[in-house]
């Protein structure tokens, strides 16, 4: 018997605010699913277990406001979450990996997403590394060109660290490979980290339009949101180093100067209005680098006026 695609939250089981958790993805019947894909594939032993890999359940199980985020009124939205509309959010926990083989996460994460993404459902993945968007991006095959639109310090574009081509700091460059990604975005790059020269060129020969955060805070999220091409479909990664660490201190690579609260939701909330955006993905906190549950609290805050903007956006009318 195959072993199941997705996984319960371990204990203390719990889901995002507390929504229904459905492992069967063959039936599934949603708008909004939330779906945990904790493992990247390691560059070295020992980032076989790697914090990150504990922030789908860590995000779950952090200080938010349940039931008040489901039954207050949301300033962030102005209303309820949900708007009062009969909306469906699941949580279909998190994808099963295999210890002899690493790759398997990455197999079944690419079919978990399919299945999702098939029957139309808006997509929220939590990693885990930034290497877990790449069986995500793949299962968005389609005939339609999608718009790429990036969060983080680092540009992503490696080929390969230590043989390995699907790891953290290569999946900009995974997407580019894919035939249904057209235009990327990146925006909050800043400091030093995954690129050299030869990946900057390339990632400027592929034509990315990269938004340092210096560019940023001087044009403002209004002029970078009308840098990204109209009418979508989009993809949205963030890295949350691509945050600035005085409100996401929970990451391994924290630089000054990333975007500040006001700019992600500006641009989440913008975003979501310009175009249908097919999912998104939060990925790289680290939950033993946290304090006082600074970067668990906005990582929540940010997937609800996610969920608030699709459903205002009116993606299920």
């Amino acid at each position: 018997m195959a072993k199941p695609l997705t996984q319960a939250p371990q204990v203390p089981a719990r889901t995002f605010l507390n929504f229904p958790l459905v492992l069967d993805l063959d039936n599934l019947e949603a708008d909004i699913a939330i779906l945990g894909i904790p493992y990247g594939l390691p560059y070295r032993p020992h980032e076989m277990a790697n914090d990150q890999s504990r922030a789908p359940d860590a995000i779950r199980q952090g200080p938010s406001y349940v039931p008040y985020t489901l039954s207050s009124y949301d300033w962030d939205l102005d209303g309820y979450l949900l708007d009062g509309r009969d909306i469906t959010v699941v949580d279909c926990g998190n994808v099963s990996a295999d210890l002899n083989d690493h790759q398997e996460h990455y197999r079944r994460a690419e079919q978990a997403a399919r299945k999702i993404l098939a029957t139309g459902t808006t997509l929220i993945a939590l990693g885990g590394d930034h290497g877990i968007p790449i069986p995500v991006m793949r299962a968005l095959q389609r005939q339609e060109t999608i718009t790429l639109v990036h969060i983080d310090a680092h540009i992503d574009w490696r080929d390969q660290v230590n043989g390995v081509r699907e790891g953290y700091s290569s999946p900009i460059r995974r997407a580019s490979e894919m035939d249904w990604f057209g235009s990327i975005v990146q925006i909050g790059i800043r400091g030093n980290g995954s690129a050299r020269a030869e990946e900057v060129q390339d990632a400027r020969d592929y034509g990315a339009d990269i938004i340092t955060a210096y560019e940023m805070h001087d044009i403002g999220m209004a002029a970078v949101l009308e840098r990204i091409p109209d009418g979508g479909p989009y993809y949205l990664t963030i890295d949350a180093d691509g945050l600035d660490p005085t409100i996401m201190p929970g990451v391994m690579a924290q630089a000054p100067g990333g975007l500040n609260w006001l700019q992600v939701r500006q641009l989440v909330h913008g975003l979501v209005n310009k175009g249908r955006v097919l999912g998104m993905d939060l990925v790289e906190i680290a939950p033993s680098y946290d304090h006082g549950h600074i970067t668990i609290t906005h990582a929540e805050r940010l997937i609800c006026n996610f969920i608030g903007a699709c459903v205002r956006a009116g993606y299920y009318d």
